[in-house]
């Protein structure tokens, strides 16, 4: 079905998106539109902005866009000042300036900083926002690119410091050195100077595996001596959300440890933590804390359970710092965080009391590198009308009582007053209760009120409450906005996500139309003034909400969507989908897929009235291809449909840019459901 469109330079693939794009163009660029577009820029170029720093030696860093850099800057500021927007900020990279001179365009996507000397990094670019990565050394103290550093081909990659002069460079920059799903799977030591190609191989996952990886833990972590060896980790993802790790014994042998393949991990140089994702060891989603012995003949021994989660608990999100453990229960979408003393003879997990206003909460190290840094969090929490605080967590003394100190909150981007946000429950079609949120505009009629609705529901992913400008512009609208927390995520742990999985992929799809149904039933809405939004997984279930419940929507948005359940495995990044979805080369697992792949299931006009569909994606997206949507949007014109369809030169599958084009992409989305959902 039209694979023509699978080839990016066809003629009549570059024909048939620019004449798609144009009439998505003329129909949506309304001086509504521009509106949006100006406001929801200046959301993001805002100068008083909440600004949470990471540190680095003896400075704050943090990266901020602005109307003058509209692709960013780096900038810092001494560590012992107060990082507030108006204080005396020093540019240490700009962005704008440097794409300039190199012609092309590069995003920001991150540092990974030296543990020997933390102002040096190498710089995460990516590639016009696809997953192509280069990576490139960096001294923020001098403020200028190494000459003669670390520089790496733009290639999917990561890599971590191994010594002040040697980097372990995983990076697919051939054949070999990717796994069939084209994320690397070879690491290499690299040193300055010398071609990726050329470097000694130090490790390499399967082929069929889905990446490789490396992390070390030096001896200036704990104090040790210069002599001391390094703990060395080597970590195999067989599928996402599968991984065995390994560390080097005192023979130079790479071993196993005794985990779960299904777990998710961290280290320090003394424990382990770990969660179970199956019931093989112990319940599912429990928290396991083990003591580590990373030279010894048994590494990992005396397991004790810190939490063991109730109906609707799941723990989502946890470290291991240098004498502290630290995690967050989301506890029926309601955060609660808990502290383990690693100092204690039998630690146990105590719980910090949260403000009760917080919807959301997460953590972060102030320091970029722990190694010399200090046990000092970053807390943020935050609602759908509540703006974010940050909170420092000062873990560096065991003998002081612990408190959440307040030190900065984001300034408010909508009037939220009069606005309401409520938790519901809808019943899915197997009795299943599942949970969303609703977020109220000021004013609005019972029966009447435009929906937007979101949702992801695959791969484990935990959706959850965040302030959002955006979504203000949309409340302010006389919009309501709705969060569902479907089955295929992981917001209530990882059974939530795996009975969604293969062949159960239908009761993700059955939890989201049950809320939309639940809207109905509680008198918010009708059918024609809902509208549903996802990206990627979430395109693929926004897109069966067309075809399998047309009657149930009123408007559909689908970013960036897997469409066609055939043939996703033809490219390589699809190929790590398929321990989700299932194998399309197994014929009972594709005539399963086939039961709902949007491609798949579009039927003639003559039979059937989908609603509204609006299709986005990117034509660098290297992650989801973007014939995909192109097929997609192809399919239902040739059945007689007249779907919107606006593909973006860049951006790649996160519809990364500068400060305009990050603007104009929701507004487009905006100004479809202005005339669709909004119109009544």
């Amino acid at each position: 079905m039209n694979l023509f469109l699978e080839t990016d330079n066809d003629p009549n693939t570059i024909a048939f998106v620019s004449e798609q794009n144009d009439r998505s163009d003329r129909q949506f660029r309304t001086p509504e539109f521009a509106a949006d577009r100006d406001q929801l820029k200046a959301m993001i170029e805002r100068e008083d902005r909440l600004i949470v720093p990471t540190r680095r030696g003896r400075w704050l860093f943090d990266f901020h866009r602005s109307k003058d850099n509209p692709l960013g800057i780096w900038r810092r500021l001494p560590a012992d000042q107060e990082p507030r927007h108006d204080a005396a900020w020093e540019t240490v990279f700009d962005f704008d300036a440097f794409c300039l001179s190199e012609g092309k365009r590069w995003i920001y996507s991150g540092a990974i900083t030296s543990p020997y000397e933390p102002t040096r990094v190498m710089m995460i670019l990516s590639d016009g926002g696809s997953d192509q990565l280069r990576l490139v050394e960096f001294d923020t103290e001098a403020k200028r690119i190494v000459e003669g550093g670390f520089d790496t081909p733009p290639a999917r990659a990561h890599a971590s410091w191994i010594s002040p002069d040697e980097i372990a460079y995983f990076g697919s920059i051939d054949e070999f050195s990717a796994t069939r799903s084209g994320w690397p799977r070879v690491g290499r030591v690299l040193k300055r100077g010398v071609d990726p190609k050329d470097a000694p191989i130090l490790f390499q996952a399967g082929m069929d595996d889905v990446y490789g990886a490396a992390s070390f833990i030096d001896p200036l972590f704990w104090g040790g001596k210069p002599d001391e060896a390094k703990i060395e980790f080597f970590t195999v993802g067989h599928e996402i959300g599968k991984a065995s790790v390994h560390i080097r014994n005192t023979s130079g042998d790479i071993v196993r440890l005794d985990l779960p393949v299904e777990s998710d991990s961290d280290f320090n140089h003394t424990h382990a933590l770990w969660r179970a994702k199956t019931d093989e060891r112990y319940p599912t989603g429990t928290l396991v804390l083990q003591d580590f012995h990373p030279f010894g003949e048994e590494p990992l021994t005396n397991a004790r359970v810190l939490f063991s989660p109730k109906d609707g608990q799941s723990v989502s999100q946890f470290i291991l710092l240098k004498s502290w453990a630290v995690f967050i229960v989301s506890d029926r979408m309601v955060p609660k965080l808990f502290l383990v003393d690693l100092t204690k003879t039998d630690p146990s997990a105590q719980e910090l009391a949260l403000p009760a206003e917080l919807q959301t909460v997460s953590f972060r190290q102030l320091d970029a590198d722990l190694t010399l840094g200090e046990e000092v969090l970053t807390v943020v929490g935050q609602g759908f009308l509540l703006p974010a605080t940050a909170y420092r967590l000062d873990l560096t003394r065991h003998d002081m009582p612990l408190d959440l100190v307040p030190i900065g909150t984001s300034p408010a981007y909508f009037d939220a007053d009069g606005m309401v946000s409520e938790l519901f429950e809808a019943v899915s079609e197997d009795g299943t209760k599942v949970p969303y949120h609703i977020v109220l505009p000021k004013h609005w009629t019972k029966g009447e009120l435009p929906v937007l609705m979101y949702g992801y529901g695959g791969f484990g992913v935990s959706l959850s409450p965040v302030y959002s400008g955006a979504f203000g512009l949309w409340l302010n609208q006389g919009g309501a906005f709705v969060q569902a927390y479907i089955r295929g995520g992981g917001e209530l742990g990882p059974d939530w996500h795996t009975v969604a999985k293969g062949s159960g992929r239908h009761k993700a799809f059955e939890d989201f139309v049950a809320v939309a149904r639940d809207l109905v039933a509680r008198g918010f809405t009708k059918p024609s003034r809902i509208a549903c939004n996802g990206g990627s997984n979430g395109g693929l279930l926004t897109a069966v909400m067309a075809t399998r419940y047309p009657n149930d929507f009123g408007a559909v948005w689908t970013s960036v969507p897997v469409i066609d359940m055939s043939r996703f495995h033809v490219f390589p990044a699809g190929r790590a989908w398929m321990d989700e979805y299932g194998n399309p080369d197994v014929a009972d697992e594709l005539n399963a897929m086939l039961t709902y792949s949007p491609l798949h299931q579009v039927k003639p006009k003559s039979e059937i009235s989908y609603p509204a569909i609006y299709i986005e994606s990117s034509t660098n997206d290297d992650r989801v291809h973007p014939s995909h949507a192109r097929r997609f949007a192809k399919r239902l014109i040739d059945a007689g449909h007249e779907p919107f369809f606006r593909e973006y030169g860049s951006g790649g599958h996160g519809g990364a840019g500068d400060t305009t084009e990050m603007a104009e992409r929701r507004a487009m989305g905006y100004s479809f459901l202005r005339q669709t959902i909004m119109k009544g």
